[in-house]
């Protein structure tokens, strides 16, 4: 049996030649579970040559825990908090433009790219799911407390289920309270 090679810990920072720039979510025996910004989570085999290692983390030569991964994937999210999921417009919102349109047609319109706002609805989507998450992981809220907020932010998911005609995938649309029935 050969020597065990050092295995990179949750949070390494990586750069893959096919993938591009990702973050070790995950350690498995053979194997990383890397989180790519433009691919989602892909299982890489340690020895693939084409991984570069930029930021190493918690190097070891053991296999993260449960508990560790949910600590790292904390860390992860603090550093990579400008960086979201490539969430995909609709086709044919693709190059449109919103016109708001003051009631006083002697006022001018507002022109906005669908696309710049789709990228605010993306964003608002994403700090919601943060602080879903923290509130689901505080240490020091009841669990009545948690139940209550996190009614509310369900509740801000419905109002913002308008703008699902804007996603070109079903999959990441806002869902509020009514949204566990089948559709």
């Amino acid at each position: 049996m050969e020597s065990q090679q050092l295995t990179l810990g949750i949070g390494t920072r990586l750069q893959h030649t096919q993938f591009g720039p990702g973050v070790v979510v995950g350690v498995r025996y053979a194997t990383y579970l890397i989180s790519f910004i433009n691919h989602g989570v892909k299982e890489i085999d340690k020895t693939d040559s084409n991984l570069d290692e930029i930021m190493p983390e918690n190097i070891t030569v053991e296999v993260e825990t449960v508990s560790e991964v949910e600590k790292s994937l904390l860390k992860i999210l603090r550093q990579w908090s400008d960086v979201s999921e490539i969430v995909p417009l609709g086709e044919r919102w693709i190059g449109g433009t919103m016109l708001l349109q003051p009631a006083d047609k002697s006022l001018k319109p507002k022109e906005i790219p669908v696309d710049d706002f789709f990228h605010k609805i993306v964003m608002l989507r994403d700090r919601l799911r943060v602080l879903e998450q923290n509130i689901n992981s505080h240490k020091k809220l009841s669990d009545e407390d948690k139940v209550n907020m996190q009614q509310y932010i369900t509740r801000c998911y419905g109002s913002l289920t308008t703008f699902n005609v804007l996603f070109k995938n079903k999959e990441q649309w806002f869902v509020g309270e009514k949204g566990s029935k089948t559709e």
